[in-house]
């Protein structure tokens, strides 16, 4: 019998409502001991004060759902509770649920993991529940509830299934041929050619989940004063970045969240960057403010309005956009009657800004949102963002290249047969029918704890 698990569901912090998760054999043990109820009601919410089962104190009034096995997530007895969220309660309500005997502490991602053992998951579904948690932007997080509703997983059941149907077919035409005729080689080869067209889409379709889900860096940079920290202020609606008229407020670069509609972004704040330090720590400054540049996926310099047309803003525009960077002129409202050297029309990627009126703030995130997070192609249902997957793929191809290569040369069905079970086994070790401890380990240890 294994252990019954218990971790919180929610992260660790102040809340109106945390929620705690308990999966095995002594949940109802567990309801019994905390609300004195030995028969719990199946999937309904019910209210109650958990007490603790050893001294009987009261622990929190909070409503509480049992779900008994095997329709619950982990396939077996569940228990959801959803107490206030100070953390001195949920830590308290765990320690008493750990009093019960065989109850412990869950390991990172303990509760899926049992779901794929017990067959409510597949191993593609499990990894897509960590993408659903981690996604950063919208167009991830579509593409992780796609494959955990298991559209790629269906995908490879069916390239499995073509498979072994091949391999059932060739082994009944060499059994049954006449000696004097050949087996359906060119009939092999087009059904070979069909499965790896769709193996190497699915490669094609690849991308990291560390780099998909890392957060691009938008740096605005310019000269002191020249009002970066106001427009991140602006931009985030928040006194984040600390503001004063006198230059060189800001020493060190700061960064902050911006929510945009496509996803998340690290919005960075530098020290103002000027011909000449005006003292060791303002060197350091500068120098702090190029480095942060340099990890930056898009640069946008910021320069004051005033200072865009005289011949030292024009060679700083001229050296932005030859590193690819946006421009923005801010203070507008003070420049009377600012205008482009192209009959006023404002060039692509260049911004009129005022913090003060807020003009051009929204056109600049939309700007920034439709650069960043570009759509995907039109008709691409889904991408695989896993290493273990992609390297499976890999593996099926490359087997299917080798089967091709032996219909045009040796078409042995014994040479074949072998090619064949190496693809079945890479396909079945997608989905988690083949898999092993190191594999589950590697894949559930960077879970969270409680999922």
């Amino acid at each position: 019998m294994q252990d019954t698990i218990v971790a919180p569901a929610t992260p660790r912090g102040v809340s109106a409502i945390a929620a705690v998760r308990v999966s095995g054999d002594a949940v109802k043990k567990i309801i019994g001991a905390l609300f004195g109820k030995e028969e719990p009601e199946n999937r309904k919410a019910c209210y109650g004060v958990a007490r603790h089962p050893e001294t009987k104190v009261a622990i929190d009034s909070l409503v509480y759902i049992f779900f008994e096995g095997p329709r619950s997530y982990t396939g077996e007895d569940s228990l959801e509770l959803y107490p206030h969220g100070n953390p001195l309660i949920v830590r308290e309500l765990i320690m008493a649920i750990c009093c019960v005997q065989g109850v412990r502490l869950a390991l990172p991602g303990e509760f899926t993991r049992r779901a794929f053992l017990n067959g409510k998951l597949d191993l593609v579904q499990a990894e897509a529940v960590g993408d659903v948690i981690h996604s950063t932007t919208s167009e991830g997080l579509t593409n992780a509830r796609r494959l955990l509703s298991g559209r790629f997983s269906t995908c490879v059941r069916d390239l499995s299934q073509e498979i072994r149907d091949i391999s059932a077919r060739m082994e009944l035409e060499v059994d049954f041929v006449e000696e004097e005729a050949d087996a359906d080689v060119v009939g092999w080869r087009t059904r070979f050619e069909k499965i790896q067209a769709i193996l190497k889409g699915l490669l094609k379709n690849y991308r990291s989940a560390a780099l998909e889900n890392k957060l691009p860096r938008v740096v605005i940079y310019g000269a002191p004063n020249a009002g970066k920290s106001s427009l991140v202020n602006a931009l985030l609606e928040n006194e984040r970045v600390l503001v004063s008229e006198i230059p060189g407020t800001t020493r060190d670069f700061v960064e902050a969240i911006l929510v945009l509609p496509g996803g998340e972004i690290r919005l960075v704040d530098t020290a103002g960057i000027a011909p000449v330090a005006q003292d060791a720590l303002d060197a350091r400054s500068m120098a702090k403010s190029r480095e942060v540049l340099e990890s930056a996926d898009l640069g946008v310099l910021l320069m004051e309005a005033a200072v865009a047309l005289t011949e030292k803003g024009r060679c700083a525009i001229e050296a932005a956009k030859a590193k690819g960077h946006w421009v923005l002129f801010s203070k507008v409202d003070l420049a009377e009657n600012f205008k482009f050297d192209n009959q006023g029309e404002v060039p692509q990627h260049d911004f009129l800004i005022s913090v003060k009126t807020n003009q051009g703030l929204d056109a600049l995130k939309k700007s920034i949102n439709e650069a960043i997070f570009q759509p995907y192609a039109v008709g691409e249902d889904f991408w695989i963002t896993s290493e273990r997957q992609r390297d499976c793929l890999q593996k099926a191809d490359e087997g299917v290249t080798r089967i091709l290569e032996l219909i045009n040369t040796n078409p042995a069905v014994e040479l074949i047969a072998f090619e064949l079970q190496i693809v079945r086994d890479s396909l079945a070790s997608i989905i988690g029918e083949i898999s092993s401890e190191d594999i589950l380990q590697s894949i559930f240890s960077g879970f969270c704890i409680g999922k």
